[in-house]
This record gives C-alpha cells, structure tokens and sequence, in this order.
C-alpha cells in the first residue's frame, strides 16, 4: 500500500494500535470517573480533566521528593504515587461536592458552569504552584524501553504498565458498583433518592462518596498519563472533550460501552493520526461519532430503563 511493504505495513498498524490502547487506557480511566459522575449522579463535571492533571502533578511532586530525598527508593516511588494521586484527588472531589456540586443537584446546566468556573480556578493554581511550563516525574527504570516481539515492532513498557493497571482499576469499578453493597446504595439513590433514605440510605454520604471516587479515578488517570506525555496547567481541559465523547457515545451508565468507546475512539484516532494529520484525525472521529449519535442517540450500549 503506497510506498510501504506489507511487512512494513503490518508492523506500523501494530504499533499505531498499542499507542492507541494506550491512549486507551488513559481515556478509559478517565471515563470511567467520569461515567461515575456523570451517568450514575447526572452532574456534569467540566473540572474531570483538571483532576487528572492533580494527579499527574501529585506523581510529579512525590517523584521529585523521592529523588531529593530517598533516592534509593525510586524504583517502587511509582506504586504508591498512584495510590497518592487517587487519594488526594479523591479528597479535593469530596469537598468540592460539599461545598459546592450538593448545591446543583438535578440543574445540570448550573453545574455545568460551577465546574467550568472550577477548572479554570485550578489551572490557575497550577499555574500559581508549578508554572506554565509542562513537567515530567523521574520515572522508574523498569517503566523505560520496549519490548520487541519481532525485530520490526516495538512495545513500549510504560504502555503495558498503564493498560495493567487500567484493566485492574476497571474490575476495581465493576465490583464497586455492582457486586458490593456500597454499589447498590449508589444505584438505589440514582433511581429514587427519596425512597432510598426513607430505607435509611445516608443518600447525601452516598452522592459525596461518589463524586470523590469518581474524581479519584481521575488522579489514577493522571498517574498513568504521566508515563506516556509532560504535565501542563492546560492538560486536563485537552481531554475533557474525548472524556466525554466516549461515555456519551458507550451509554452514560454503561461500564461496558464506556469500554468498547474508549477502545473505538482512542484506535481511530491513533491509526488515522499516522495516516492524516491529528487534526484531521480528530475531525473525522467526532464526525463518525456524530452521525452514530445522529442513529442512536442514546448510544451503543444504554442502560435498560423500567418505564
């Protein structure tokens, strides 16, 4: 195909299609924070992908003390920075849903704008705290190079890393919601709040605990981003757009089309980009998305609803 062997051919859609399961994992854990938020509370949260940048900056600032100070300890820093960045971008979620998102329950477009106003306080505060220039953690040796199956193709083992670990916090999700009593209560406050406290659901405990995770799943978003691409004040906003692209287009409260569209997305944008330019590429892709939304606007996998 034009100037490219078979061979050669073969190895580039093979290597474009592991840069896009890792763009995969990335935007999968993104929206599976944001389905949480989005398809199970109907709050619309335009500060997701400011979350996943406070998760990326937390990696950065525990890889920098790591280094400063425990030098010795930097091969195993990357663990426990992505359970730091879960844990304090979770903890900022919970009060922001306390101090604000309790407010804006079932008026979409208020929290809509509260949220915009939100991300651009904390891109602000990036700015103020890191600078405007994008940074990069120290990462451990074991996440550099490749793996080479065959002589023409190159892995790299960041990108295994990310979809391991990408693939872990989904069964993580999958357990929460629907094999644990926790799960039920969310589900239970999603199809009838006042009946569910009427039951002796803590509904209000329920909505801030799943904000905070859905924003916490952001934080390992932004863990795992940061083995692929620099960190800047702007980065979450980049992705906000394909964050919500593939939950509107998988079923807003389905865990299996958030999957199978952030797969879909993320490979067609990838395979495209080598091809035609990332613009155009990303042109195309929300074109396509558009007229299958245009079909089946509920999108592909929606969730059975009792009428």
């Amino acid at each position: 195909m034009g100037d490219f062997t078979f061979q050669e051919l073969t190895s580039i859609l093979a290597m474009q299609g592991f840069v896009g399961i890792s763009l995969f994992s990335v935007l999968l854990l993104m929206a599976l924070g944001l389905a949480i938020i989005f398809g199970q509370m109907g709050v619309i949260n335009m500060a997701h992908g400011e979350f996943m940048a406070l998760g990326a900056y937390t990696t950065y600032m525990l890889s920098m003390f790591t280094r400063t100070h425990y030098p010795e300890l930097m091969p195993y820093y990357f663990f426990f920075a992505i359970i730091a960045s879960f844990l304090v971008a979770g903890i900022v979620g919970y009060l922001t849903e306390f101090a604000l998102i309790r407010h804006l329950y079932k008026r979409p477009l208020d929290t809509l704008l509260a949220t915009w106003g939100l991300s651009l306080i904390m891109q602000q505060m990036f700015r103020t705290f890191f600078g405007s220039r994008e940074v990069s953690p120290a990462l451990p040796d074991w996440l550099m190079g490749s793996w080479m199956p065959t002589d023409s193709i190159f892995i790299p083992i960041n990108g295994m890393f990310v979809l391991g670990l990408t693939t872990v916090v989904t069964f993580a999700v999958y357990y929460l919601m629907y094999r644990s009593s926790w799960g039920l209560n969310v589900r239970a406050t999603t199809q009838n709040r006042v009946m569910s406290g009427a039951v002796g659901i803590n509904t209000k405990q329920v909505d801030r605990l799943t904000f905070a995770l859905g924003c916490g799943i952001a934080g390992i978003a932004g863990a795992a981003f940061t083995t692929i691409a620099s960190t800047g004040p702007t980065t979450g906003s980049l992705y906000i757009v394909d964050t919500f692209m593939v939950v509107v287009f998988g079923g807003a409260a389905s865990l299996f089309g958030t999957i199978a569209s952030a797969f879909t997305i993320a490979q067609a944008q990838s395979i495209l980009e080598f091809f035609i330019s990332s613009s155009m590429a990303k042109v195309l892709t929300l074109l396509t998305l558009i007229i299958i939304l245009m079909i089946r606007p509920e999108g592909l996998f929606a969730s059975k609803v009792r009428k």
